[in-house]
């Protein structure tokens, strides 16, 4: 819905600073206790004269003799409205820095694999980075038709992913807007593992008539909070490992060359150091120690990286056992703080 036109900034502010207040207190609101409670920098006078003006045009009203004002049903309706449309603007705008940043590391990791096989002369992978303990930042709701809302939740690392959620005989957006305002207030900040059966059966309860919606949307962030099958991996040099003869002969280099092909099994083998690594430093895997059993004949380095609020991924070498060792961790070592850098430089521009 559109906001009313009518209404200059100032009396947009105003509005809204009536209501924020009369919600909080359940007072009538008048333009002194705005004047000294809230940052408008305006004179009693002036706040007087808008709040007189609003009053006429129906947007709050005197309920009685002396007092001060209350939201009248219009009132409410317009701030409504514009919460929704800051909160939808809020949300475009953090999809367009997250596709820029994720296009950015894309590109960054896809040359990072090329490098450090050119560097080496090894195989190499480059995972993109997960994160290992999500929790929820964001959930809106928003209609998308008469029956349908989309789910857009937000989680750790401005992971942004979207569900479409069936509802049935539709949703008003006050009751779209007080949805958002239970799951928020509940559930920022959890991890999926915080989200028991009693805080659904409470959200659940508080939800009434709309408890579906509320389960409806729980499962959706389950569902989403829990796929790693997505798992992208960069790799770079699978050919290099026919340089070295104890790798190349035919059944031992299909199996890497596979391995890199599919990358089922580099997807377990990030899973694997992610896990175990609590140190954020090298791993070294040789021989039969490799989590990956088509790598037994080789020695597997990883390292792992981070991109803040504990989005991590994994850098990994395979080559032979012979490989030079001090020349991987060197190379490992630079890669790792350069890709640790990315995040602290794009979080200060």
């Amino acid at each position: 819905m559109a906001l009313e036109i009518e209404l200059s900034e100032r009396k947009h502010t105003i509005l809204r600073a009536i209501i924020q207040n009369y919600l909080e207190t359940g007072e009538p609101v008048g333009s002194r206790t705005l004047s000294k409670s809230t940052d408008l920098n305006l004179s009693s006078a002036t706040i007087r004269n808008e709040m007189a003006d609003l009053e006429d045009l129906g947007y709050i009203f005197q309920p009685h003799t002396s007092a001060g004002r209350i939201p009248s049903d219009k009132g409410y309706r317009l701030y409504v409205d514009m919460l929704m449309e800051e909160k939808e603007h809020e949300l475009e705008e953090l999809k367009s820095t997250m596709l820029e940043k994720t296009d950015k590391v894309d590109k960054v990791l896809k040359q990072a694999a090329k490098v450090l096989a050119a560097n080496t002369n090894y195989a190499t992978m480059v995972s993109a980075p997960i994160n290992r303990r999500n929790t929820l930042k964001f959930i809106q709701l928003s209609q998308v038709n008469e029956e349908q809302v989309v789910a857009v939740i937000v989680m750790g690392g401005n992971v942004i992913k979207n569900k479409i959620i069936e509802v049935p005989g539709g949703l008003d957006n006050e009751t779209l807007l007080k949805l958002n305002m239970l799951l928020n207030t509940t559930l920022n900040g959890m991890s999926i593992e915080e989200i028991n059966l009693g805080l659904i059966a409470r959200l659940k309860d508080q939800a009434g008539i709309h408890s579906q919606v509320i389960g409806n949307v729980l499962d959706a962030v389950a569902e989403i909070i829990h796929v790693d099958d997505d798992m992208e991996i960069y790799t770079s040099g699978a050919t290099n490992i026919f340089k070295y003869p104890e790798l190349s002969d035919r059944q031992s280099a299909q199996e890497i060359i596979s391995a890199f092909e599919e990358k089922q099994q580099l997807a377990e083998l990030v899973s694997e150091t992610l896990s175990s690594e609590e140190n954020h430093g090298i791993q070294v895997y040789i021989g039969d120690e490799a989590p990956v059993k088509t790598m037994k004949d080789c020695s597997v380095v990883t390292a792992t990286y981070e991109l803040g609020e504990g989005m991590k991924g994994t850098i990994g070498i395979i080559g032979p056992k012979r490989m030079d060792y001090e020349h991987v961790m060197k190379s490992l070592k630079t890669l790792q703080s350069e890709l640790d850098a990315i995040y602290y430089k794009d979080s200060k521009e």
